[in-house]
């Protein structure tokens, strides 16, 4: 891919919808972002809850009270994107149940219709003198709000500021940075990828792809981190912009394996899912893409394959290395992927020659498309230029619902992005698909 770095947005729509379990060998995913650096195998932080954090030390801990199970399940992803376990309540009860397991750092607390049960736990909070901070959301009015919050306060609370619904992406992220919990993934140090790869701190996080239409898990994509000694869990901007091309070629090859490796442990639990990578075309010139693929390709009888996106300017730039390469992955159920898709027009045509699976949209096309009457039409065009082409067309750089809806009304096939889920370690993610195993079983008709 590109190695030009882009900047990382945090923001994400409001109104999550419901994240249902498996069907099948796909996860539902009902909960309609923005991506980070662009090179080998790069994007921004999705998760699940998991008992510990890298290297045994437990992870931070947030209750979440709300009798909405959308926003429950919302809020927890968000979270265990940046390295947060949660606990779902659906009321104070079952609160003041699991805090006699463990206390959490954090305490998200919604005032319903029932405020009673919002005083309920908080009195529970107060009576172990929790000294975590508790942050109060709510659609109520502010007088209502003011009380509620007044009166944990009296009991010694540490009462955050009210959250009112609906609430961002990136006003979460906020709180979770203000309260110094999670993976930071500031730009610390810049890191030289060459001594990331030789001392082993890459490691892959995986982002869902999503059916718009069906609103299921139907894909999956391979992104690197960092993770430094001393900075933690860094994103590509600290070792992309200024990695040579042999590391890149490099970090493109380790790509390739963890992610068929990957696709191997998914399989392990019963979910076959396409799994994508993206690489510069300067690397398939130095990677031997196919004897990786014949050495690593799982076994597997319905394997859905593997997806190779590169960018649509080195595409055109070097269109008869990519016209080859295509042809020498078909018979190995690999495909190649169009990134950054309708930059140039003057060019884009030449495209329509190749096979691509996929094309994914430009973000510039994405981003305010269902509020802004001017992208709005050049979305729509390049989503059937793109079906003109055979090929899926999948929206990037999600981040509000309304892009979402308005996405699915123009006919795109898949979406990725923040809203619809961040990208998150692999034992993480393997963990969400679990969870939602358990649960499709658990409200299965006997």
């Amino acid at each position: 891919m590109a190695v030009n770095a882009r900047p990382v947005g945090e923001r994400a729509g409001a109104n999550p919808a419901r994240l249902p379990p498996f069907q099948g060998d796909v996860v539902e995913v009902r909960a309609p972002g923005r991506i980070s650096a662009r090179g080998p195998a790069v994007a921004p932080a999705f998760g699940t809850a998991a008992s510990e954090a890298a290297g045994g030390k437990p992870a931070p801990l947030c209750f979440i009270v709300d009798g909405d199970a959308r926003i429950r399940q919302f809020l927890s992803l968000v979270m265990h994107g940046v390295g947060i376990d949660t606990e779902e309540f659906a009321d104070s009860r079952l609160m003041g149940e699991a805090l006699t397991r463990r206390l959490p750092q954090l305490v998200f607390l919604d005032v319903g219709s029932a405020t009673n049960d919002a005083i309920a736990s908080i009195d529970t909070l107060g009576a172990i003198n929790f000294r975590g901070p508790v942050q109060l959301t709510s659609s109520r009015g502010p007088p209502l709000l003011t009380q509620i919050k007044t009166i944990g306060e009296q009991q010694r609370l540490h009462m955050l500021p009210v959250l009112n619904k609906p609430f961002e992406t990136g006003v979460i992220m906020k709180i979770l940075q203000d309260q110094k919990l999670g993976q930071g993934t500031a730009l610390a140090g810049r890191v030289d990828l060459g001594e990331a790869l030789a001392k082993q701190w890459i490691e892959f996080w995986y982002q869902p792809k999503i059916h718009l239409r069906k609103k299921q898990l139907i894909g999956v994509e391979a992104f690197a981190r960092v993770r430094h000694p001393e900075h933690g869990v860094l994103p590509p901007e600290a070792f992309i912009p200024a990695a040579s091309e042999a590391n890149l070629a490099a970090l493109s090859e380790l790509a390739l394996g963890q992610a068929l490796k990957a696709s191997i442990n998914f399989a392990k639990i019963g979910v076959n899912l396409r799994m994508a990578v993206n690489m510069p075309v300067s690397a398939l010139r130095k990677v031997d893409v196919v004897e990786i693929v014949q050495y690593h390709q799982p076994r597997l009888e319905r394997w859905p394959g593997l997806l190779i996106d590169v960018t649509e300017e080195q595409v055109v730039n070097d269109f008869e290395l990519v016209r080859g390469m295509a042809a020498r992955l078909e018979p190995l159920n690999v495909k190649l992927g169009i990134d950054d898709f309708g930059r140039d027009y003057s060019a884009v045509m030449r495209l329509s020659d190749l096979p691509f699976a996929e094309i994914k949209l430009d973000r510039s096309f994405v981003t305010g498309c269902g509020t802004d009457s001017s992208s709005a039409p050049l979305c729509k065009a390049a989503i059937e230029l793109a079906h003109s082409f055979g090929s899926i067309a999948v929206g990037v750089g999600i981040e509000r619902a309304s892009d979402a809806l308005a996405l699915v009304g123009m006919g795109c096939d898949y979406g990725q992005g923040f809203l619809l889920g961040q990208p998150m370690p692999e034992d993480r993610f393997i963990a969400l698909l679990r969870q939602r195993a358990v649960a499709a079983q658990a409200t299965r008709p006997v």
